[in-house]
């Protein structure tokens, strides 16, 4: 074998063992966050029966199809597997409350933001 071939077959290993270290430090980072994320999520949720013990218009059902349908007008034909409730934003009143949730497919995600009103709940923004 000559010197080119040892040197380029050592070059390939080298590579080799430093895709599969990122492939491994980038997994373990996702075990990391994922406890910060579901107990967002969880705090959000937790969040929402407190408002909807205070005051009636927090209905969840509501909440979900009006984000689905902001999604739908903002994104035709995107899917999407997950939708989660992330934040609730319930201030005296009406016209200050807000439900932020979040669409992912994969690693993207839309951020949806619905905004209540007298009349009811309408979109604020999905990004």
């Amino acid at each position: 074998m000559s010197t080119l071939a040892v040197i380029l077959l050592a070059i390939g290993a080298v590579l080799l063992l430093l895709f599969i270290g990122g492939l491994m430090a980038a997994a373990r980072r996702r075990e990391l966050e994922a406890p910060d994320y579901l107990r967002h999520v969880a705090e959000a949720d937790g969040a929402l029966e407190e408002a909807r013990a205070a005051d009636r218009g927090w209905d969840r059902e509501v909440l979900e199809a009006e984000a689905r349908r902001a999604l739908e007008a903002a994104r035709p034909g995107w899917s999407y597997e997950n939708l989660h409730l992330v934040l609730v934003d319930d201030r005296p009143g009406v016209d200050e409350d807000a439900a932020h949730f979040l669409a992912m497919a994969g690693d993207e995600q839309v951020r949806v933001v619905l905004a209540r009103q007298d009349s009811g709940w309408s979109v604020e923004s999905v990004a």
